[in-house]
């Protein structure tokens, strides 16, 4: 029997395959040697789910792994046309960053309307200063991304008493049509942005989106730097068209030093963590490995992508 080849496309540390020791041949790749490695591969993990290297690499014609397992919930970074085109399954990591998003939306939801950020500003200028802070429970947020991180967030905000809308894709029971968006962003308290990056989604949060919003209004994105037109949302903060704002993703990451969105006021700014708990690299490899099986089984896989609309379809 023939033991197939799982490629791995590296980042450190990397995944703990477990029970598939010895029954497949594992070999690694980084972005200078991916596009030699992928003609001999049955299988690519794309564990360093930072990189764009597929979408450069992606043998247009030829052998190619017949299918592609991403670490990450986003598969923008190596959907490229020749693997869109192609017969290669591609699977995403669908299920394990959902609880934590949510949990870190509300923690920022929580901060904003507590104001900790300027808290911790006065206690380290040892300032003693008093301040009213608003009420969570009643507020209203509308969630942009009715997959299962924007319906985990919208569950969560709603234990915290916030009444949430979520805006999908299309219109369905307990989602509303993108057409709504505006509609409903304009009494929102608080605007959440976790939905996959597509050509419809694409800067969607633009100067005119951030005008139509209650100068009350806080935006958190948790999606795809690209949802957001980012000198758009720093000029909207110092106009102070809305209150304030968080980013946990950006249009190029790392955040460079020298990038003036360090210093936005009202902007509090984290390095892509929301959905990084402690053991979610283990989590991420487990998962992989029982996608495996199922592959090896013959058996039809989950977390198949939709490569033509860039999301796993179905919710």
């Amino acid at each position: 029997m023939t033991i197939p080849t799982l490629l791995v496309l590296d980042a450190d540390p990397p995944p703990r395959l477990g029970r598939l020791t010895g029954r497949v041949r594992v070999e690694h790749a980084d972005a200078s040697t991916l596009a030699e490695r992928l003609p001999h591969a049955d299988v690519l993990l794309v564990w360093d789910f930072t990189s764009h290297a597929v979408r450069e690499a992606w043998p247009g014609e030829g052998p190619r792994p017949r299918w592609v397992h991403t670490a990450s919930a986003g598969v923008d970074h190596l959907l490229g046309p020749e693997l869109a085109a192609s017969d290669t399954v591609v699977t995403n990591a669908r299920g394990i960053f959902d609880r934590s998003i949510a949990e870190y939306v509300a923690a920022l939801v929580l901060a904003l309307a507590k104001d900790l950020p300027r808290t911790l500003e006065f206690q380290r200028e040892r300032t003693w200063r008093h301040r009213e802070t608003r009420r969570v429970a009643g507020t209203r947020a509308v969630v942009v991304g009715s997959g299962p991180v924007g319906r985990a967030i919208a569950g969560t905000l709603t234990a915290l008493g916030v009444t949430t809308a979520l805006v999908g894709r299309t219109a369905r029971a307990g989602v509303h049509d993108p057409e709504d968006l505006d509609r409903l962003i304009a009494r929102a308290d608080w605007v959440i942005a976790a939905a996959p990056l597509t050509d419809r989604t694409r800067g969607m949060f633009d100067a005119r989106r951030f005008g139509v919003m209650q100068p009350s209004a806080h935006f958190v994105n948790v999606g795809r730097g690209q949802l957001v037109v980012q000198d758009a949302l720093a000029e909207a903060l110092r106009r102070r068209w809305i209150a304030g704002a968080a980013l946990d993703v950006f249009e190029t990451e790392p955040l460079g030093p020298d990038s003036p969105l360090w210093r936005v006021p009202g902007l509090v700014v984290s390095p892509h963590m929301s959905g990084d708990t402690v053991g979610w690299r283990d989590e991420l490899a487990a998962q992989f490995v029982e996608l495996y099986e199922l592959w090896a089984a013959g058996e039809p896989l989950v977390n198949v992508v939709d490569k033509r609309r860039g999301y796993v379809p179905g919710h």
